[in-house]
Order: structure tokens, then sequence, then C-alpha cells
């Protein structure tokens, strides 16, 4: 059986990225692996932080081992300095994320796994990046990505994904809230093999707008998308009110919750799984899964970095992937 081979993507260079996938390659996987980055950097940052791994260039066609990491060398523009931004790397950035896409696209790789990167140092570069998964989707041509964030049975999904609050009630819509509802259902089918997958859906305000007393958008938006939903065979129930919706007697009949904006859903997985967690792109005709968390600029090049998250990203995606 030939073992699957797995990218990733280093990130953000002057932030934690570099750290974690050095981190991450001092234990065995069962895969064949490629890091993607500079190879300069990379070696200068395994000194700074004492690591031991060897880094050698090129594909390694043997399941990975601890203590080496094979490179895929993609050149900065200029020198870099942990936890010092520089808009001149924004393109090496996004070269690394064409560079994985392209390798699955083609089945060279049956994965990609992302480090974090900095939105505004991108944005600062002239490129308007709102994230990952909006970038990937454009590069793969995926009309409806969805965002879903998993620890262990929680999995959190979102309708709206990097906008600011005010413009999220404008952005929710019936068809809208429905590709979301139908993605995020064949996504839980395809890469967690549930038969028959279970959703609860968020309403957006408080108490699920109180019978319409604090907000239509439950009774205009939301519940028609529900309805239309049923009426395709998907498991789905709500609006109920966000406040609730994760208790342990209402997550007890949910494979998933679907929240109506970043910060709705979140703050409530972080809070039970941060730094263990696994972002998982829904929709891509690619398999993307990434870290939790941000680049950590303070404590780059530090060795206080935690590998956990990365090393969870690493794992579903074998796991979906063996799917």
């Amino acid at each position: 059986m030939t073992l699957p081979a797995v990218v990733i993507t280093s990130g953000e260079p002057a932030g934690i990225g570099p750290d974690l996938c050095l981190a991450l390659a001092e234990r065995d996987w069962p895969c064949r692996l490629l890091c993607l980055g500079d190879f300069a950097l990379l070696r200068e940052r395994a000194a700074e932080l004492g690591s031991s791994v060897i880094l050698e260039r090129g594909e390694i066609p043997v399941a990975h081992r601890a203590g080496t990491l094979a490179v895929g060398d993609e050149p900065l523009a200029e020198r870099v300095e942990p936890g010092r931004l520089n808009p001149a790397n924004a393109g090496y950035v996004l070269a690394l994320l064409k560079r994985a896409v392209a390798g699955c696209q083609s089945g060279e790789f049956a994965a990609m796994v992302t480090a974090p990167v900095q939105k505004s140092v991108i944005n600062e570069a002239g490129v308007a990046f709102s994230g990952h998964t909006e970038f990937l989707a454009d590069l793969t041509a995926t009309p409806h990505p969805v965002m879903l964030l998993v620890a262990d049975r929680l999995r959190v999904a979102l309708a709206t994904t990097h906008l600011p609050l005010s413009a999220v009630p404008g952005a929710l819509t019936r068809d809208g809230l429905l590709a979301t509802l139908t993605v995020l259902d064949a996504g839980l089918r395809e890469r967690f093999a549930l038969a028959r997958p279970r959703i609860l859906v968020c309403g957006l305000n408080p108490h699920a707008g109180e019978s319409g007393h604090l907000g239509h958008e439950e009774q205009d938006v939301i519940v028609p998308a529900v309805q239309s939903a049923l009426a395709q065979g998907i498991t789905v129930r709500g609006p109920v009110p966000a406040d609730t919706a994760f208790l342990p007697r209402a997550l007890a009949d949910a494979d998933a919750v679907l929240a109506m904006y970043h910060d709705q859903g979140l703050p409530v997985l972080k809070h039970a799984a941060f730094g263990h967690a696994v972002n998982l792109t829904l929709g891509l005709p690619i398999l993307r899964t990434s870290v939790d968390h941000g680049t950590a600029l303070d404590i780059a090049g530090t060795g206080r970095a935690d590998p956990g998250s990365l090393c969870a990203a690493l794992q579903l995606a074998l796991e979906c992937a063996a799917r």
C-alpha cells in the first residue's frame, strides 16, 4: 500500500509556523511528509530553537521519521527576524499555498495542512486577503466553502467567516444558508463517515429573535433555509438560542453546530480545546486542515510554541484521507 503524501505550508515566516513544523517533525508520522518553506529560514529557526531536526531537500519516499524534515524550498523575498512582519514576504506566503493546492489537485498530495498566516501583512502588501478559506476557494474555483472547527466530537461550522459584525445580517440569505447546510451535511458524511449527520442551527439574535421581537432574521432567513434543508433530506433543527446551543443536552443530539458568525461559535470551541482543535475546510475539491490559532509573533523563535493544533490537524487530515 502506498503511503499518503501530505504537504504542510509553514505560513507566516516571522511567526510560529516554522517553529511548529520543526516541532511536528520530532515524532513519527504514517505518511510521506513535505514541508514548504524557505530552507535557510527553517535551518536558522532550528538553530535558534536548539532543534536537532535534520532538514533534507525534496520529498522523501518513505514514512516520516522523527528527527528529520523534508523541505520543499521556496525562497523568501527578504530575510526574516522572528516576530517582525515584512510585507515584502507576502508573496512568499501565498506562493506556499499555491504550490500546495497545485500538488493536491494533481494528486501529488493527499492533503494539505496549513500553519497560520498573518492577514494584515498580506493586505499591507496590496493583496486583498481575508483568510485561508476564501483564498483556497478562489484557487480551486469553489463556489461555497464552509469553515468547520473540530475538537473531538465538538464540531462548529460558520455561516459567515471573516466579516465585520455589522456586515453579518446582510450577508445571511436563505440561499446562502441552504448552500452552507448542504455543504456541511455532505462534508460530515464524507470526512467523518456519518451516515445521517445531525445539524443544530443557531439563531442570529438573542433568544433566536424572541418571535420577531428581537430581530427578524430568524423568521425571514434562517427558518426558511432550515425548512428547505429538511425538504432535501438534511437532518437539521433550529434556529435555537446560541446561548444554550452548546449545553451538553443540546449537543447530545447534534453532530455539528452551525453558528451564524465567527465569534458566536468559535469562543465556545476554543474555550473547550484551544491549541488542540483543527480547522477543516469543507466544500473544496481537495482536503485541507489547519491550526486553530494565529501566528503568535510574540513567542516566535522562543521555543514556547505548542505544536498541539498542528499535530491534530495532520492527524485529522490522515484520518479523512484514509476514509
